[in-house]
């Protein structure tokens, strides 16, 4: 009976993700026109602040409760499984095409983000202070982003909006708080989903004996990135490629600046269980992302296989490893 019902757990979690991804996806993507913000930039934000609340309210819970060394692997895996299952998976559906500005601008700072923060990593802790510091720089680049949104003219953005989505979204019909429920119930569902299927997944896990170390960097840090594959699953469907792109991008950037600005601000985390070989990954994915990407500036479905199996090779390797 308790297996049963962690099992329900994982899959009233799952089915609520999946939809609150839809409805995020959904609404965000209508505010966006209504407002005159491009698609990379919603996806950039507002959709990858989103899909990283669930890792949010995770790791603030794990340091508080006297498990950093979780927090820190739930954002660590979570990156890792942004970066080759699901930008991987959504590629092998669609196609991704790349655009320039997110090349030169958002791509460098992901991975600049990510070396600083395993250097604070390998450091041994992650003091209140540089809390603060990561927490002020994604700050700096939300309000960047919107300062250069704001100069897009809103007919060319409307225009881009056309030829992405195929003219299907008649935002001019419909009234802004109609988009707003849509985005708050959608964020809603994806907080309480991650909530479902952390609690199942991880009393499984435990169940069989599985290290709390392995739990956070593979199961917990799956769970919490699920939005973020429902999201960006959804969005493939429909060939939503700036979407997918931003939403993965945004989503490294905020679980690096801001999940764990945030943590550690609220309270100085001490890493002991987190390898240098989990931060490395991280590193060797976000840094390949820069060869893949100028290709002809698209994700390939080919280039999207070959993310799924480095996730699928490290999952297995990190299994093998650490689990006698």
């Amino acid at each position: 009976m308790p297996v049963l019902m962690d099992f329900l757990w994982l899959l009233v979690g799952l089915i609520a993700l999946y939809f609150g991804a839809e409805w995020l996806v959904s609404g965000a993507v209508k505010i966006a026109v209504k407002f005159g913000i491009s698609p990379l930039v919603i996806g950039l934000t507002i959709v990858a602040f989103g899909t990283s609340a669930p890792e949010l309210f995770v790791s603030i819970g794990f340091n508080r409760s006297g498990f950093p060394d979780m927090a820190i692997g739930n954002v660590v895996g979570s990156n890792i499984c942004n970066i080759a299952l699901v930008l991987g998976a959504s590629a092998f559906i669609c196609v991704l095409n790349v655009k320039l500005e997110l090349l030169l601008r958002d791509l460098p700072l992901v991975l600049i983000s990510s070396l600083v923060f395993s250097w604070m990593v390998m450091s041994g802790n992650i003091s209140r202070l540089e809390g603060i510091l990561l927490f002020t720089g994604v700050l700096a680049y939300t309000f960047y982003q919107f300062a250069l949104a704001k100069k897009t003219a809103n007919r060319e953005v409307i225009q881009e909006f056309e030829d992405e989505f195929g003219g299907r979204l008649g935002v001019s019909e419909e009234p802004l708080w109609r988009m707003a429920i849509f985005v708050l119930v959608g964020l809603v569902a994806l907080y309480f989903g991650a909530e479902l299927l952390e609690k199942g997944g991880v009393s499984m896990a435990r169940r069989f004996g599985v290290p709390e170390a392995v739990i956070s960097l593979t199961l917990i840090a799956f769970s919490t990135s699920v939005p973020e594959l429902a999201t960006s699953i959804v969005a493939s469907l429909k060939k939503e490629g700036d979407i997918i792109v931003g939403n993965v991008i945004g989503s490294c950037i905020f679980n690096l600046l801001c999940v764990m600005g945030v943590t550690a601000g609220i309270k100085p985390m001490k890493v002991s269980q987190i390898e240098n070989s989990d931060l490395i990954v991280m590193v060797l994915l976000t840094a390949i992302l820069i060869p893949i990407m100028w290709t002809r500036r698209k994700v390939s479905r080919l280039e999207g296989g070959i993310l799924l199996a480095c996730y699928l090779g490290y999952g297995v390797f990190l299994w093998l490893d650490r689990i006698e």
